[in-house]
């Protein structure tokens, strides 16, 4: 055979064999989850196996240190029986869920079973966050402990994390949200749990969030530092119960320069006229700063809300903005739009 029918051949060849691989992708008909999986995500965690790894931690221990670009892990949908940290050293980590109705992180430690003394507590969390820019989608992270006392779902202890379209689940001490200076970002997320659900010192904005109490309580927690413009702030947000909680507070101060605010959100009558509640610390009168602004629904009692609270002016709510909250100087400027 001469040189001219070898490549004639080889030509007939690949043609054939591109027209049937073009044949077998055309009939599988590849979904657009299923080209994400090729060309988006760095790594997929699946508790059947069918992924890289079968657990989220072993996805994040196998992961870069320090990364230049953002590491993306997909989580497909199951159970995930996981006590989880993204460490310090594992910045721009996205975790990303097949869905959040199906894709559930969960754990039962709580204080008592962690038994290290007064400061138990935050050693209880499934899933927590000590990597800088991090973003957190489509998941289901729960504290099973059930009402045992203090028992945390989701520490963040970094700067610049997004939470968003997640549902957060626990009783006490639900979500924790540490560090001097640490901003945070909470979009489209449920947020369930009793007595001071959402606490901590970093400053941190919810939109279009849903609070759900399920005890005669306190929602917020705050332990804004001294210097901290903002601490907790609520943006269109949905305040629900269920039908066991009937007296509720919209906060109180875990330390006296608490600051804790809620624009625009819709409260059901479980919110106490009163609305917030001083721990017995009678300077945080004057120390820390609790407000509202157009607060909805049979719960907005705003003219018997307690002496030392506010209510915002248009002028004074529209300092309330992401860019007034959370930009940072430098490259992160607009990062919780990322």
């Amino acid at each position: 055979m001469n040189a001219y029918s070898q490549i004639k051949n080889i030509t007939v060849y690949t043609v054939l064999l591109f027209s049937f691989l073009c044949f077998q992708l055309k009939a599988h008909s590849f979904t657009k989850n299923e080209l994400c999986f090729y060309n988006s995500y760095d790594m997929v965690v699946a508790k059947d196996g069918s992924g890289d790894y079968s657990s989220i931690q072993a996805a994040i221990d196998n992961c870069k240190s320090y990364p230049y670009d953002r590491i993306t892990i997909f989580v497909k949908a199951g159970i995930y029986h996981e006590k989880i940290t993204v460490y310090q050293w594992n910045p721009q980590i996205t975790i990303i869920g097949e869905n959040k109705e199906n894709t559930i992180i969960q754990y039962n430690d709580y204080f008592d079973s962690i038994n290290l003394g007064r400061n138990s507590t935050f050693h209880t969390p499934t899933l927590q966050i000590d990597g800088n820019d991090c973003v957190l989608k489509n998941l289901t992270i729960k504290n099973t402990a059930g009402e045992v006392g203090q028992a945390i779902a989701l520490t963040v202890n970094a700067n610049r994390v997004k939470v968003e379209d997640c549902n957060i689940i626990g009783n006490q001490d639900t979500l924790f949200l540490s560090g001097e200076g640490f901003k945070h970002y909470f979009k489209d997320c449920f947020i369930e749990g009793t007595t001071d659900y959402i606490f901590g010192q970093a400053t941190a904005v919810f939109e279009n969030c849903t609070l759900h109490t399920k005890a005669d309580s306190y929602i917020t927690a705050a332990s804004t530092d001294k210097n901290t413009a903002y601490g907790f702030v609520f943006l269109n947000c949905q305040l629900t119960a269920t039908k066991n909680a009937t007296k509720v507070y919209l906060g109180r101060p875990w330390r006296i320069h608490a600051k804790t605010v809620f624009l625009n959100c819709s409260m059901g009558d479980f919110i106490l006229a009163e609305g917030w509640h001083d721990w017995k610390k009678k300077e945080s009168h004057t120390t820390s700063f609790y407000a509202e602004y157009k607060s909805k629904g049979s719960g907005a009692s705003v003219e018997n809300r307690v002496s030392w609270s506010h209510q915002l002016t248009e002028d004074e709510a529209k300092k309330y903005t992401l860019s007034t909250i959370l930009s940072a100087e430098n490259e992160y400027t607009n990062w919780y739009h990322n």
